[in-house]
């Protein structure tokens, strides 16, 4: 066996506890010695840890027991800097051993790294005998280290090991805070009762003492979440938890097990927007304070079933980006980390290194949550930048939403064709030449991965042919192979406001997928033969090869459609599209299919700089609807074909219909502007929305549309032979599914080779027609698209920052979306910016506050505040907490003395701690 030739070589085992390293340098005086240590991934990720071999007994076991810790050291494997390399232990004859006779797999697992630990100790000796090579084996398991020390090989704990790295004392910081259950009461009371035992929790659930599901943290409340419990059960399907006793140390995302409390111990959701801000970690007599806050008297309908948690059947911790919270005590090691998401709460973990991280963006892990803790502990990981800073935000904003980023491996980027590519013979089997056609594609300006193009024309007998014509992904996309796994993986391509996360390598997704304009490019095409009332008289599918005549935008195209003077091909083929579109929008909305409202922004940049210097919510044209109508129809088409084939292996698209209480918030909304919406059907809603109407408030029904966006549920994908409601609520449609964006969408790629088999232009693999399968696929899609539009959101939010940064203090027209008991929520339609405005501040006399959930309407002093009244708010950027800088509204119209502040707000900077503290840094 040939051993890599780096002076210092690390080897990597596995055992129970964790990991086995081996490294030179254990104390000053032995520095020609090597070692084998154990230690969190987190080490191993260190950039001081290189030259390591990874035993195959390591790789097996930890891919049995963690895909995501697995992933991180194949990840680290994979990066040529690390020099990290794999050593097949358990087909190597010296190392390998048979598993005795009541041996179990755990304790054969740490005898085979006992045996190659001392083969290798052997091995090194002879490779370098002047050196004399020593091994040491490190953990953290008692017996596993007698066991090595019994048979010759020294043995050391893992914090020993590290600690005594004096050239990286960094990677102190990186130890996981372990604690025993039994000995984690030191000091201090009891705040939390304790957690069940898996087993009695799981007796529990059997019995229905219990209930299973997953906790969800609310972001406004940090007193508040909710438990969505699983199974089919259509009773208590949500409970609230409030206080935290009854939170129990529950972490968002965490599988719990939970208790129901007695009817008359039941709340209401609070109304009440409460952050945790206290610098006092242990506190609790505070916390108590601010819970009896969420407790006030409510109508009796508004209950929900509540309920404590018991148990925790599955951790969900993930490591959590955020900012250290520097302990006011001099000198102390232990601080307060406060993550990005508020929906996670502080995390204490003990660093030497505050006074340089202090300012920065760090990954913090989560260790454990001891009972008489306030807080959970945790441990460093990783420094990402400063904050504030553009590339640290966005590498925040992606890790934060769990979102693939790393660059394509060269395992991917090997299936990718070679250049220069061009369309050959091959590929014309079972494809059809299109490429006479006048097909055009229509996208917002700078879009370079074109998916689609249309083409319209006019036949012999009167009636318009009309081709939606698919960029074919799937035709570079292989089945199985490196390239296909990591689309499925990443899911979706992500749009951020000045980067792009592609789902294919770039080649595919700007170059040889995209139907740019005056090249021959491959396509699945769905062409149409339709009347002039856009009634279809046939339909058909097929694979073809396109060459687009132009590539414009939406104004572009707009422009054409309007112009007097233009009457080539290309125009006379959008106002035929234009045309069709019109009827078949205003056809699929006396359906029921909704029109709703979502305001959405587009910045522009300077530049130089890249900032952000103008912030307009998007204008959209005729031609933004007329593509939407097209793809709409391909969709659906494509839904009905692929099901007819496969009613069992269908990959479709639902949405389903929203519970009828999530319009209470929307009907209250209307009524307090004598206005009655219906929401018994899709159609009713689409009706009264178009009935809502105000000549004195024309923005009235946009704001009634962005309201009814809120109430929507979220769409989903899914396998057809798993599930018996296909329907599609928002567009009143049977059937649907994605087709045509498959550079960008994964699913759509499934979809273009179901349709490939079905129309004989492909041939089909198993796991194409296993449902199982495929519904595992559809929830990591599901998955993927939440967070892709979280990661969206999230990159304008900070975009708009950055905005309000360079543009100081502005005060703007508003509208109430919400009332809350202590604020309201505006939206600013010149931004398409949404805030809250306080009414109750830190070290400020408390307003007198009435709230009322039935109208609903929040009294402030003698004034009173409904849904959708027009205000006027100051807009800033709040700086003055570096852990969560955010925009910040006051109220400047109405006046209310106390509350409002004055149209002069020259005074006023509330950044003025930040500005002390860079004067004193000059």
């Amino acid at each position: 066996m040939k051993i890599a030739p780096y002076l210092n070589v690390y080897l990597l085992f596995f055992e129970p506890t964790g990991f086995f390293v081996r490294q030179k340098q254990f104390t000053n005086e032995h520095r020609k010695n090597y070692y084998y240590f154990f230690f969190k991934i987190d080490v191993l990720e260190d950039p001081a840890i290189r030259n390591v071999i990874v035993l195959q007994t390591v790789l097996q076991e930890v891919r049995n027991r963690s895909a995501p810790v697995y992933k991180r050291i194949r990840d680290v494997t994979n990066n040529q800097e690390k020099h990290f390399y794999t050593f097949t232990n358990e087909h190597h004859r010296e190392t390998y051993v048979e598993q005795e006779q009541g041996e179990n797999a755990n304790d054969r697992n740490d005898r085979a790294i006992r045996v190659a630990a001392k083969w290798y100790n052997e091995h090194l000796k002879k490779m370098s005998a002047e050196n004399q090579l020593q091994v040491v084996f490190i953990t953290n398991d008692r017996r596993n280290k007698e066991k090595a020390i019994e048979e010759g090989i020294p043995a050391f704990t893992c914090e020993e090991y590290v600690k005594s790295l004096t050239a990286n004392p960094e990677l102190i910081d990186r130890l996981a805070c372990l604690s025993e259950e039994g000995s984690e009461i030191e000091s201090g009371k009891v705040i939390f009762s304790e957690h069940l035992p898996l087993s009695k929790l799981q007796q529990g659930i059997k019995s229905g003492t219990y209930l299973q599901g997953t906790f969800r943290a609310s972001r406004e409340n940090y007193l508040e979440a909710t438990v969505w419990v699983h199974g089919d059960t259509e009773e208590n399907k949500e409970i609230i938890l409030q206080g935290l006793k009854n939170l129990n140390r529950a972490i968002h995302e965490d599988i719990v097990a939970v208790e129901l409390l007695p009817r008359n111990q039941w709340v209401a959701p609070s109304s009440v927007v409460l952050h945790d801000e206290g610098q006092n970690e242990d506190d609790v007599e505070k916390e108590e304070e601010r819970e009896r806050i969420l407790k006030t008297a409510v109508n009796e309908k508004m209950l929900k079933p509540t309920g404590r948690v018991v148990g925790i059947i599955k951790r969900n911790w993930r490591p959590y980006c955020g900012m250290l919270s520097k302990s006011d005590i001099k000198e102390s090691r232990r601080h307060l980390f406060t993550p990005a998401d508020k929906r996670i709460p502080r995390i204490r973990i003990e660093t030497r290194q505050a006074s340089t991280l202090e300012g920065r963006r760090i990954i913090v892990a989560v260790d454990g949550w001891p009972r008489n803790s306030r807080y959970p502990n945790g441990h460093f990981v990783k420094n990402l930048g400063e904050v504030g800073d553009k590339e640290t935000e966005t590498e925040v904003l992606l890790l934060e939403h769990d979102v693939p980023h790393q660059p394509f491996s060269q395992a991917v980027l090997s299936f990718l064709p070679k250049m220069p590519w061009s369309i050959t013979e091959k590929d014309m089997k079972n494809r059809e030449d299109l490429r006479h056609l006048c097909v055009c594609s229509v996208d917002p300006p700078g879009c370079t991965d074109i998916d689609d193009a249309l083409h319209c024309r006019e036949l012999e007998n009167g009636n318009f042919e009309v081709g939606v014509h698919i960029a074919d992904v799937s035709h570079f996309i292989r089945p199985g192979n490196a390239l296909d796994q990591e689309s499925a993986r990443r899911g979706t391509t992500v749009y951020l406001c000045e980067k792009r996360i592609d789902m294919v390598p770039e080649l595919l997704s700007s170059n040889l997928c995209s139907l740019r304009c005056n090249v021959d490019r491959l396509a699945f095409s769905c062409i149409w033969e339709m009347n002039h009332n856009a009634e279809i008289l046939k339909t058909r599918f097929t694979k073809s090869a396109i060459n687009s005549k132009a590539s414009l935008t939406y104004a572009e195209a707009q422009m054409r459609i309007d112009s007097a003077t233009m009457n080539d091909d290309i125009t006379t083929s959008l106002r035929g599209l234009n045309k069709l579109a019109k009827i078949l929008k205003k056809r699929r909305i006396e359906k029921g299919a909704l029109t709703l409202s979502s305001p959405e922004v587009r910045f522009h940049m300077d530049s130089e700089t890249h900032d952000p210097i103008d912030l307009q919510t998007k204008e959209l044209r005729e031609t933004n609807s007329m593509v939407e109508e097209f793809m709409l129809l391909a969709n659906i088409s494509v839904a009905k074909k692929i099901h007819e084939e496969f009613s069992e292996h269908a990959l479709l698209r639902k949405h389903p219909a929203p519970p009828p209480s999530n319009y209470e918030i929307l009907v209250k909304a209307a009524k307090s502007k004598n206005l009655e919406i219906k929401t018994d059907t899709a159609k009713s809603l689409a009706d009264s929305l178009d009935r809502a109407d105000s000549p004195s408030f024309p923005y009235l029904n946009t704001l009634l549309r962005i309201l009814a966006t809120r109430c929507m549920m979220q769409a989903v994908y899914f396998c057809s032979g798993m599930d018996n409601d296909f329907h599609h609520y928002g567009l009143a449609s049977p059937i649907y599914t994605h087709f045509t964006s498959p550079i960008r969408r994964y699913a759509d790629i499934i979809v273009h080779r179901l349709l490939a088999v079905a129309i004989g232009a492909d041939c089909t693999y198993p796991e194409l027609t296993d449902k199982h399968k495929l519904a595992d696929l559809c929830k990591n899609l599901n998955f993927r698209h939440k967070m892709a539009q979280y990661a969206q959101r999230a990159s304008v939010a900070f975009h708009t920052q950055l905005f309000f940064k360079s543009k100081g203090i502005v005060s703007e027209e508003a509208y109430i979306l919400f009332v809350r008991k202590n604020a309201i929520v505006v939206l600013i339609p010149k931004y398409g910016l949404e805030g809250t405005v306080f009414f109750e501040e830190k070290d400020k006399p408390k307003p007198r506050l009435i709230y009322d959930d039935e109208i609903p309407s929040l009294k402030i002093e003698d004034t009173v505040f409904h849904i959708f009244d027009k205000v006027k708010v100051k807009i800033m950027l709040d700086s003055s907490n570096l852990q969560h800088q955010k925009i910040r509204m006051s109220l400047v119209e109405p006046q209310i003395p106390g509350i409002s502040i004055p149209m002069d707000t020259s005074n006023m900077d509330i950044n003025e701690p930040e500005r002390k503290k860079k004067k004193l840094e000059k």
